[in-house]
C-alpha cells in the first residue's frame, strides 16, 4: 500500500513522466521519459515502400513516376494502389491507358529512385538519363524496369478522387521477379537485393533481419508441439512396455506349458521304462521259477526210476 501511494503521488507530480518500482528492495526509479509533443497533422505513416511506377501513353511516350504513397489493398483477388497527384504527368498517361507497372527498388537505384521523383518526364526521357533498360510485360504496354529485382504489372479497376491526391485501385496481372533471388527452394529472398524505403523525406535501407513472421509465438507453439510429442513418445513406450511384459507373460505360460507337456512325456517315457523292467524282471523271475520247477520234476523222476 505504502509503494501504491508513493507512485501514485509521483504521477500526480509529474503526469508526463512514468516511474515504476523494480528490484527485491523495490527502489523507486524512472524509466523512461514519455512526454510528447503535438505535432501538425498531417502523413507521419513511416518508412514506406518507395517504387517507380512505369508507364505509357500508348504511343511510343514512356515515362517513370516515384511514389510512395503505394500499397497492398487485397490479396485475393490480389489488388494494390497507387496515389498521385492530378497535376503530374504521369498521372493522365495512366488515366489514359488505365495501366502501369510497380518497380521495387534497391540501393543501387536509389540514385535513379531520387531522380524520377523530382523531375518531369514532358522534357526529358528518364530512361535515357538514368540509364534504365525497358523490358516488355505479358500484359500490359507500359515498359517494365529490368533493373528492378521485381515488377508487377497492373491494370486500373477505379480511380478515387480524394484531395491532393487520387488513387488508383488496380489489380495485379503478373509479378516477374530476378532468378538470381530465386533460392533452391524456390522462395524469394528480396533481402539479397538490398531494398531501400522512404521515410519522412529520406532513404534508409531495410537493415538487418529481426524476425520472420510469427516468430513472437513461435517458442510456445514449438513448446506445444514438444509437450505434446514428449507426451506421444512417453505413451508409445508405456503401450511398447505393456505389450512387452504381456508376450513376456504370455511366453512364460507357454514355457510352463511346455515343460509340463515334456514332463507328461518323460513320465510317460520313464513309466514305460520301468514297466519295461518290471516285466523283464518278472520275464526273469518266472523263468528262474519254472527252473527250478523244471529241476524238482527231473530229480523226482531220476529217483522213482529203478536202479540196474
Amino acid at each position: 500500500m505504502f509503494l501504491l501511494s508513493i507512485n501514485l503521488y509521483y504521477t500526480i507530480r509529474f503526469p508526463k513522466k512514468i516511474y515504476f518500482l523494480t528490484g527485491k528492495k523495490a527502489h523507486l526509479e524512472r524509466f523512461i521519459n514519455m512526454e510528447k509533443e503535438t505535432f501538425k497533422s498531417g502523413n507521419m505513416l513511416y518508412p514506406l515502400p518507395v517504387v517507380m511506377i512505369s508507364c505509357s501513353d500508348g504511343e511510343g511516350h514512356d515515362n517513370i513516376i516515384t511514389v510512395a504513397w503505394a500499397g497492398t489493398v487485397c490479396t485475393n483477388p490480389p489488388m494494390l494502389s497507387i496515389s498521385i497527384r492530378p497535376e503530374r504527368y504521369s498521372y493522365g498517361l495512366i488515366e489514359k491507358t488505365k495501366e502501369f507497372v510497380v518497380n521495387l527498388t534497391t540501393e543501387d537505384l536509389a540514385k535513379a529512385t531520387d531522380f524520377c521523383g523530382v523531375r518531369s518526364g514532358r522534357n526529358i526521357d528518364k530512361f535515357n538519363e538514368m540509364k534504365l533498360t525497358k523490358a516488355k510485360g505479358d500484359h500490359v504496354n507500359a515498359p517494365m524496369i529490368l533493373e528492378s529485382p521485381v515488377n508487377i504489372e497492373c491494370r486500373v479497376r477505379d480511380i478515387i478522387k480524394l484531395g491532393s491526391h487520387d488513387m488508383f485501385l488496380a489489380d495485379v496481372l503478373a509479378v516477374h521477379v530476378n532468378k538470381q533471388l530465386m533460392n533452391e527452394k524456390g522462395k524469394l529472398e528480396l533481402n539479397r537485393s538490398n531494398p531501400i524505403v522512404y521515410s519522412h523525406g529520406e532513404y534508409y535501407g531495410i537493415g538487418s533481419l529481426l524476425g520472420t513472421f510469427g516468430y513472437s509465438v513461435k517458442k510456445e507453439v514449438q513448446k506445444k508441439e514438444t509437450k505434446e510429442k514428449d507426451k506421444k513418445r512417453e505413451k508409445q513406450k508405456d503401450d511398447a512396455n505393456k505389450e512387452s511384459i504381456r508376450n513376456t507373460d504370455s511366453h512364460k505360460k507357454d514355457d510352463k506349458k511346455d515343460h509340463k507337456k515334456e514332463k507328461k512325456k518323460d513320465n510317460k517315457k520313464d513309466n514305460k521304462k520301468d514297466s519295461k523292467k518290471v516285466n523283464k524282471k518278472r520275464e526273469a523271475s518266472s523263468n528262474q521259477i519254472n527252473k527250478k520247477d523244471a529241476s524238482k520234476k527231473t530229480k523226482k523222476e531220476n529217483k522213482k526210476k529203478p536202479i540196474k
